[in-house]
């Protein structure tokens, strides 16, 4: 077990690293947004390709810091039923989850993806849009999105065994609604004090 959980720190810490830079895409994505609006409106120019990378941006975001959602615990859950558990449980509705629901899912998205970006990159295909950008970056995309989605599922089927057999403490301890409130206003107190 030490040695998955060494693999599974190992996918926490790239898919963090992946996570937290794939934020200034969404930056990129409003500052293009922005100029193309000002452009267009100032000089009544626009062109599709700026529109295109406007949505390969927010795409890259999306797709690439999906691991990085899935590592904070952050997807969303319906937590009225969820939460009525010990969290006992829950770490085993989590780990049926990921075993027969997510991983089944990335690897069937993978298992297409991977013809789908290679006939894109061969073809050299196009958008449909006058102007429009080539295709198979953003395809690619999606592709290297699940696949380090399928690794970051890896990494939490082997922390949810860890912590049932007791071989790790819980990751993601419940915290109250009046805790989480706690931590947020220290958090925000102490950034304000530096």
């Amino acid at each position: 077990m030490s040695a998955l959980l060494a693999l599974s720190r190992t996918i926490d810490r790239i898919n963090e690293f992946i996570g937290r830079y794939v934020a200034w895409l969404i930056f990129l994505a409003v500052v293009v947004s922005a100029g193309n609006a000002i452009i267009r409106k100032a000089f009544n120019v626009s062109s599709n390709s700026w529109l295109e990378l406007q949505w390969y941006l927010f795409g890259g975001a999306f797709m690439l810091a999906a691991a990085y959602t899935l590592q904070q615990n952050e997807h969303i859950r319906i937590d009225i039923v969820y939460g009525a558990f010990s969290r006992r449980v829950q770490h085993w509705i989590d780990l049926f989850g990921h075993l027969v629901f997510l991983m089944p899912f990335v690897i069937l998205m993978i298992f297409y993806f991977i013809p789908y970006v290679r006939l894109s990159f061969n073809s050299g295909e196009l958008s449909s849009s006058a102007g429009g950008l080539i295709l198979w970056p953003a395809k690619l995309i999606l592709l290297i999105g699940f696949v380090l989605l399928g690794f970051q599922g890896i990494s939490e089927i082997v922390k949810k065994i860890a912590v049932i057999r007791g071989d790790m403490p819980d990751p993601n301890p419940p915290v109250s609604m009046e805790e989480l409130a706690e931590q947020e206003v220290a958090t925000i107190a102490g950034t304000h004090n530096d």
